[in-house]
């Protein structure tokens, strides 16, 4: 199920929509940097070309780490 969801990046408030999934996938990134899920989307969203939305942004950002994941398992 996809969840709109708030959080506040340099100062402003922004939404997104993300399935609990995804959500729950940023969190546990977010846990093993040691870092707080607020800073993680931070990051990714300074990091992204303008014409992706920050929801996109974060989807992709969770797929290359589970492909990081599955590549260096496979070797």
């Amino acid at each position: 199920m996809q969840r709109k969801r708030s959080v506040t990046l340099h100062g402003h408030r922004t939404s997104f929509s993300l399935e609990d999934e995804f959500f729950e996938e940023i969190q546990r990134i977010a846990r093993e940097r040691s870092q707080a899920v607020a800073a993680l989307i931070a990051e990714i969203d300074d990091a992204r070309p303008r014409e992706i939305n920050l929801s996109s942004a974060l989807r992709l950002f969770v797929l290359n780490d589970l492909k990081a994941k599955v590549s260096v398992n496979a070797n």
